[in-house]
């Protein structure tokens, strides 16, 4: 008999790629894609089951379809809009969590769950370290918004790993993630024509492309490789870093640079307007920035991105079209000036500049 996966999530982007890559593994029998909404593309053979995880029907599904491997991908940032359409994703990333985990654990046939998180539960601070390990405690917890519901969320998955010791249990942190079909607010906000950023900063960030999560989750859900181990929790992210102001440049989208409360007035008019999701806790990235060692995803979970972050972030950059200013004659200026200052670095004392400004 072959596993039976039951997605959530399933109506998202990322959750239909996922139910339609899964069900082309052989080991896998049936998939059951579960969602509160109809989705807008195709799943394939999957099953789609209309039901909201913050309801006890979805212990029904469990038990009717008798499924061995759930994997959650309901839990979301979401998107613009409304506070009532913001509400109603916390309770899908909380609520509708403890309802999905109480019906696992009551289900005598799920023996794998897989959780998407995200790196954001490390919050952002200036006291925090440069690089986050999996076993790294924030300075300071998250305080709202959607790091604190993923925080949330993980504290529950680990009563129930303890409750249910049986269940393979892997969660996986996210870094951000961005590719040609990203729908998140951080990539909302590399779209905007002019990107507002924060006076004095200029944070270190890291991406994982959207290729990549399908990969890792379906690596994720079945059985772990020979020397691997897929249980427990796992940075996720692609290697190296960019500075914020190196994305500005690839896209060839001007910055303004703003003092900090300014900055968090825009973001409040752009979320009142329904422009984007420039909420506080995306503030304190791009002020601060956030990087995560992936060692233990490599060397026990034994996965390795096709993408590097700066792939990553060049495929996201292509699919958005070009600036307001040309990408690549802004790059070039910037080598230019760097190369220039190295040269008057080493000249010493400035002399070349002075002699190059006079000629």
């Amino acid at each position: 008999m072959g596993k039976v996966v039951l997605v959530t999530g399933a109506s998202r982007q990322l959750g239909g790629r996922f139910v339609r890559r899964i069900q082309r593994d052989p080991e896998v029998e049936r998939v059951v894609a579960v969602d509160a909404v109809k989705p807008p593309h195709r799943l394939g053979s999957a099953e789609f089951v209309q039901a909201d995880i913050r309801q006890s029907g979805i212990a029904r599904v469990l038990a009717e379809h008798a499924v061995d491997t759930v994997v959650h991908l309901a839990v979301t940032g979401g998107g613009p809009g409304s506070a009532g359409a913001r509400s109603a994703v916390k309770e899908t990333n909380v609520i509708g969590t403890m309802q999905l985990l109480g019906a696992c654990q009551k289900s005598p046939t799920v023996r794998r769950l897989v959780v998407k998180s995200s790196t954001s539960v490390y919050g952002g601070t200036s006291r925090d370290p440069a690089v986050f390990t999996e076993t790294t405690q924030p300075k300071s917890l998250p305080a709202g918004g959607f790091a604190k519901e993923a925080a949330e969320v993980e504290g529950y998955v680990r009563g129930f790993a303890r409750r249910r010791p049986d269940v393979a249990v892997c969660v996986l942190r996210f870094a951000n993630i961005l590719g040609p079909r990203a729908d998140s607010a951080l990539a909302e906000y590399f779209s905007m024509p002019v990107m507002p950023t924060v006076l004095g900063y200029d944070p270190r960030l890291q991406f994982v492309h959207e290729d990549d999560v399908v990969d890792v989750l379906r690596l994720a859900a079945g059985e772990p490789r020979r020397g691997t181990l897929n249980s427990g929790t796992f940075n996720v992210a692609g290697d190296g870093v960019l500075l914020l102001s190196q994305c500005s440049r690839r896209l060839g989208r001007p910055t303004v640079p703003l003092l900090l409360p300014a900055v968090t007035w825009v973001g409040s008019a752009l979320r009142a307007v329904g422009v984007t999701d420039f909420s506080p806790e995306q503030i304190r990235l791009l002020t601060h920035g956030r990087v995560v060692e992936t060692t233990q995803m490599r060397e026990t979970l034994g996965f390795r991105p096709q993408y590097t972050t700066a792939e990553t972030f060049a495929d996201f950059a292509r699919s958005r079209g070009s600036g307001l200013l040309p990408a690549d004659r802004v790059e070039r200026a910037v080598e230019r000036v760097a190369g220039l200052l190295k040269v008057d670095a080493g000249a010493g004392a400035g002399a070349g500049v002075i002699e190059g400004a006079k000629r």
